[in-house]
């Protein structure tokens, strides 16, 4: 994989990957917030990585999903800087007609198997999850990929 930034104007950066772009920014002071900042991006990723897992695992178990979110909660060290992720949480959501040791198993794997971006975090900081299918909570767990968690 390759990237590049090139910057634009204040603290406002162009990222470009193969034929992908998108814009970053931090907030006031320095920033407009404009766009995500980088740390938000690494969120979204951790997100967006176990989310595209389960939702395919999902597929290939034939599930009728009519809803699926995942909201994520960072909590920030405070011992100064570099001001790090010191915890995760993963809320995956879902409606439809799913089978509850299913949607369970599909997060378990990601969290433990597929998700590349929460093995590499995991390494750093623990990285929790909670599945609720319609409205109802079915099951938590933590991410382990082999004893490398944080």
């Amino acid at each position: 994989m390759k990237a590049q930034l090139k910057w634009t104007e204040g603290m406002k950066f162009e990222a470009a990957t193969e034929g992908n772009t998108l814009n970053m920014d931090t907030k006031a002071p320095l920033g407009t917030g404009s766009a995500m900042s980088p740390k938000e991006l690494v969120a979204v990723g951790l997100a967006g990585c176990t989310a595209m897992d389960v939702v395919a695992l999902l597929k290939k178990n034939k599930q009728n999903y009519k809803t699926f979110d995942v909201d994520i909660d960072v909590t920030m060290s405070n011992a100064g800087h570099p001001i790090v992720f010191s915890n995760a949480i993963l809320n995956f959501k879902a409606t439809g007609d799913i089978a509850p040791n299913v949607f369970l198993d599909a997060v378990h794997l990601s969290q433990t198997k597929y998700c590349g971006v929460s093995a590499m975090l995991a390494k750093a900081l623990p990285i929790h999850y909670v599945v609720t299918l319609n409205n109802e909570k079915i099951g938590e767990g933590k991410a382990d990929f082999g004893g490398q968690n944080g």
